[in-house]
């Protein structure tokens, strides 16, 4: 069975952020603005997703 994966990308800089949210993006691979991922579509994922919901860009693929 083929997990579900969740392609995120960051539209926003990680620059004057809580340090929290700069780990929540480092945690899910992102690396600089306009970079895209491809994440495994699990809880702790999706709870990171939602924390930075307003500096990343996430669809299903």
């Amino acid at each position: 069975m083929a997990q579900k994966k969740i392609k995120v990308t960051l539209v926003k800089s990680t620059i004057g952020r809580l340090k929290s949210h700069i780990a929540c993006a480092k945690g899910l691979g992102l690396r600089r603005m306009n970079h895209t991922v491809e994440v495994i579509d699990t809880p702790e994922n999706r709870g990171m997703i939602n924390k930075i919901n307003y500096m990343v860009k996430s669809e299903e693929v």
